[in-house]
This record gives C-alpha cells, sequence and structure tokens, in this order.
C-alpha cells in the first residue's frame, strides 16, 4: 500500500505512522528486505549492517524477527537470513547482517555502527531521547545511511523533534486501510467502541496528538467529556470567529454550534458542543453562509459573532446572506487567554459535553495554555468556542449573580 513504500527523495529518517493494524510492521520488514537485498540471492544490496531495535529485547526478536509480518516471514527461501539467537543475529545469504538491540539499553548502541536501522513503536520506548541518540552516532556507514520508523503515534516530545526534522519524511495510515486483512468482527467492535475519541485518533486514525505541557484542556478532560448520545439543549447558538484578512492564506473562520441545558439556576446549566463547523475561505460569503446553514441545521436561536477585526462589515455579510438572521455581536475586551480559561472552568466541572468528532477543536485545545496558543496560526475554532458557551453559560451565571441585573 502507499504508506508501506518508502518515499523517494534524499530523506535520513522515514517516520511511518499508522493506527493499530494498519500495516506498519509488514512495511518496516519488507524496507529491511530491499535495503539488504541484490538482484540475485548472492549479490550485495544498499545495507550490509543494519540494527532493528525495538522497546525491549523480547519485542524486537517477537515481533521484528520472527512475528507474522516479520523479517523471516517477508523473504523467500533463497534469500531468507539465518537466525543466530546467541548473537541476536540475522544473516543474509549474502553476508548482510542484521542486529537486534533493546531501547531499553541505550548503551549497547555505544560501539556498533550501521548503514540502516529500523525501529520499532518509538514513541512507546521509555528511554526514547537516550537510545535514539545512540542510534544517530551509530548510523554512519555507506553513503547514505537511513532509518525507517514504524509507530503508533503517542504524546512524545522526541517523535515530535523527529518529524519537525527537515531530513524526515512521514507516511500515515489509519487502522482502516489495511481492513483487507483484519478480522471483520475486530474493526466493528474498536470503531464501535473508541471512534471520534481521543484514543481511537490515537491508536485507530494513527494520528499525533497535540497537547502540550500547561494546557488549559487536557487530554484528560477532552476524553471525558465525549458523549455518543448529547443530551438534547433549551437553547442553541452558532458562534462565529471570523477571519481578520479575505485572501488564500487567511485563518479559517471559527464556528461552533454548542447548546445549553437550563435545569436549575445558570449556575448549575450544562452545555453541549454539537458541531464544527469551520471553515477554510477567502471570501467572506462562504463563511457567512456556512454558518447561517450551520443554524438552520440545529434549529439555533442567535448567531454570536466577535466583531473585533471586522466591524460592521460582519453583520452585513450575514445579514447580505439572511436579512433577519438573529444576530448579536461582541467585543472581546480580554486576550485569548482570559476569555479561554473561565470556559475550561467549565470543563473541570464537568459541565460541557463534546459530540464525537470534532478532533479539530480539540486539537487546538490542546494547544492553548496558560502562556498563550502554542499551535500553527490562530486558534479560531477555540475562540468560537469560547464565544458560544460565554453566551450560554457564563454571562447567564453573572446576571444571576447580580441582583441588580437580574432578568435582563
Amino acid at each position: 500500500m502507499p504508506h508501506q513504500i518508502a518515499p523517494k527523495g534524499d530523506w535520513r529518517t522515514w517516520v511511518i505512522l499508522g493506527g493499530r493494524g494498519a500495516g506498519k510492521t509488514r512495511a518496516g520488514a519488507e524496507w529491511v528486505r530491499a535495503m539488504v537485498e541484490g538482484p540475485t540471492p548472492h549479490a550485495r544490496g544498499a545495507a550490509r549492517r543494519v540494527a532493528l531495535v525495538g522497546e525491549t529485547m523480547d519485542q524486537a526478536r517477537e515481533v521484528m524477527v520472527f512475528g507474522d509480518s516479520g523479517v523471516l516471514s517477508v523473504c523467500p527461501d533463497d534469500r531468507r537470513p539465518v537466525w543466530i539467537a546467541g548473537r541476536r543475529l540475522l544473516v543474509w545469504p549474502n553476508g548482510a547482517e542484521a542486529q537486534v538491540f533493546s531501547a531499553h539499553d541505550p548503551d549497547g548502541l555505544r560501539g556498533p555502527q550501521f548503514d540502516a536501522v529500523w525501529a520499532d513503536e518509538l514513541a512507546k520506548w521509555r528511554k526514547g531521547g537516550e537510545a535514539w541518540d545512540m542510534l544517530q552516532f551509530a548510523l554512519r556507514l555507506g553513503d547514505s545511511p537511513r532509518a525507517c520508523v514504524t509507530t503508533t503515534p503517542r504524546k512524545s516530545q522526541m517523535l515530535r523533534d523527529l518529524l519537525d526534522l527537515d531530513t524526515t519524511v512521514v507516511t500515515h495510515a489509519p487502522t482502516q486501510a489495511n481492513r483487507a486483512n483484519l478480522a471483520a468482527s475486530f474493526l466493528r467492535e474498536i470503531e464501535g467502541r473508541y471512534g471520534g475519541t481521543s484514543l481511537g485518533r490515537q491508536e485507530m486514525e494513527g494520528v499525533m496528538l497535540t497537547e502540550v505541557e500547561g494546557a488549559l484542556w487536557s487530554e484528560a478532560d477532552l476524553t471525558r467529556c465525549q458523549v455518543a448520545v448529547p443530551p438534547v439543549p433549551d437553547r442553541i447558538v452558532v458562534a462565529i470567529d471570523p477571519p481578520g484578512t479575505s485572501h488564500a492564506g487567511s485563518d479559517e473562520c471559527g464556528i461552533i454550534v454548542a447548546g445549553v441545558c437550563m435545569t436549575g439556576p445558570p449556575h448549575q446549566w450544562h452545555a453541549v458542543v454539537l458541531e464544527d463547523a469551520s471553515v477554510s475561505a477567502a471570501r467572506p460569503t462562504v463563511w457567512a453562509e456556512a454558518a447561517i446553514a450551520a443554524m438552520r441545521r440545529h434549529g439555533a436561536d442567535r448567531l454570536v459573532a466577535e466583531v473585533n477585526q471586522g466591524g460592521d462589515m460582519v453583520e452585513a455579510v450575514l445579514r447580505g446572506v439572511d436579512g433577519m438572521v438573529p444576530y448579536r455581536s461582541v467585543h472581546a475586551s480580554k486576550g485569548k487567554v482570559a476569555r479561554a480559561e473561565p470556559i475550561a472552568a467549565l470543563y473541570e466541572q464537568g459541565r460541557v459535553a463534546h459530540v464525537l468528532g470534532l478532533s479539530a477543536l480539540e486539537d487546538q485545545m490542546g494547544q492553548m495554555t496558560s502562556a498563550g496558543y502554542e499551535g500553527k496560526g490562530s486558534p479560531d475554532r477555540v475562540d468560537a468556542l469560547v464565544w458560544a458557551l460565554y453566551d450560554l453559560m457564563i454571562e447567564p451565571a453573572s446576571k444571576w449573580r447580580n441582583p441588580s441585573i437580574r432578568g435582563l
């Protein structure tokens, strides 16, 4: 499959990110075979000295060497290497060798040198930084020494740093990409239990989750608030964070649909985020049409839009699409973090639920910290979320607590 084929070009590390059962091990084993084999069984290949590195020695041997998709399983009889157990070594008919190592023992990588490395499940390595550093010093033979990394993505700064390098190329595939080789009952079970959740995005879709240290919303908070069957709200709003410019490189327009269940006084209400309808749009009419379409889909009571940058133009564009749209403009007098913190507190209190499938929004939430937004571009989806929940939850509670304005 495409994600199992080494990319062309001048790269040093090829990272294969994939969900469980996506075929990562088979890809790594086939790459090792392609590196060591020549045109005939005894002809020399591109690599002569290979390191096979797993999280532990047992996992490296049982998965990378002897596994159903390991090196021995993919090599034909006339090119199959011999396993020398005492040396933890595979030896091919052409003299190429592959030695097995454990990432738990980074010092074991100090002496050897290689022209190719296959590193499996790197994101799980407890001593990942140390082991990977030692591999970089050891990967020094030949004209173009290279490494193949096969892993399900987990939160790992070392993996993030590796992915950011100019010399790294990436292929990616979800579990479903390899469905022809997986049990249908397995796919139904994991999709039913984990589809749309943070764990499902990591383990099934092979997506690198983006929570950063000090995030206002933790991964645990976001996982806990996800619900398969959302409550039916009493009131619904659509909130917009319009982009400040109108060209192809503009930020997205954040459009969030949320509702509130008004049981008890306002400080006891619960909210539910129903949809992320955000769009990339060079023309204002595109995001205006998307926002009003979201209102109609959900029967929303009001549209709320931040107008710090667009001013009266925002309302004019919206009314150009629907002259009767119930509309409220809001102005940001505080910074993004100050506005987001009381909304994050609602999540900590367990008072906000998310429908499944809000991954793009949740990614941005995981990168919003007390020091600012750590992601790329603008947190447009988070800004729209904040305005929606402010209108539904924060403002009504503030009026309730202040008798002089109660009922306004």
